[in-house]
Order: structure tokens, then sequence, then C-alpha cells
């Protein structure tokens, strides 16, 4: 009896206690990815516009690659974490943006820390 009810307390804290730090770990998780996907966004759309006021060929190969990354992000699904090609999208996008950097002859560096996450140039 006493190992049977041993067991059934341990098995409620247990699952309580996996709850918890999964929730952390998911929010924990899910800020780092939506901090990444907005930056890209930013970055995306700030150069879209500068090279939208000198348009030639090579620009306009360049605001090709800032579209597609564009439409990349605004169709990653934020809210279903049960999506399940978010790592792949996420790896596609993260693809795109460094083409897109490569074709704008820009270093990029994304580092996400736990003190702070930059996007550097």
């Amino acid at each position: 009896r006493f190992h049977g009810e041993g067991y059934q307390e341990g098995y409620a804290e247990g699952s309580h206690a996996g709850v918890v730090e999964g929730r952390r770990y998911g929010s924990l998780h899910g800020a780092k990815i939506g901090s990444e996907i907005g930056c890209y966004l930013g970055f995306a759309l700030t150069w879209h516009r500068l090279l939208q006021k000198c348009m030639d060929e090579k620009n306009s190969k360049k605001i090709r690659a800032l579209d597609s990354l564009i439409g990349m992000v605004q169709k990653f699904p934020y809210e279903d974490p049960t999506y399940d090609k978010l790592q792949e999208d996420l790896e596609k996008i993260r693809g795109k943006f460094k083409q897109v950097c490569s074709m704008l002859n820009i270093q990029s560096d994304f580092r996400i820390g736990t003190e702070r996450s930059s996007l550097t140039f």
C-alpha cells in the first residue's frame, strides 16, 4: 500500500515539475526564435526600402531575393508550436538570409545569448 501511494505521489509531483519545466523551456526558445525571425524581417524590409530608391539590374536581383525572404518570414507559423516542419522552415529562412547577406556583401552574425541578442554587420 505504501509503495503504491508513494508511486502515485511521486508520479503526480514529477508530472507537475515536467509541465512547469516544459513551459519555461518552450517560452525561452520560442522567444529566441521570435527574436531571430523578427531581426530577419526588419533587416529585409529595411534593405528592400533602401534598394527601391535606385533600381537597376543588380538591385532587381537583390530585391527579388529580399522579397523571397520577406515572404518566407511572413508565412512562418508563429502560432503553431506543433507544426512538424518548423525547424526545416527555420533553416530555409536562415539559408535565404545568408544568401541575401552575400548578395549585399554584408557580413552577418546573429547571436543569441542570455544577456543580449544582437545582429551585427
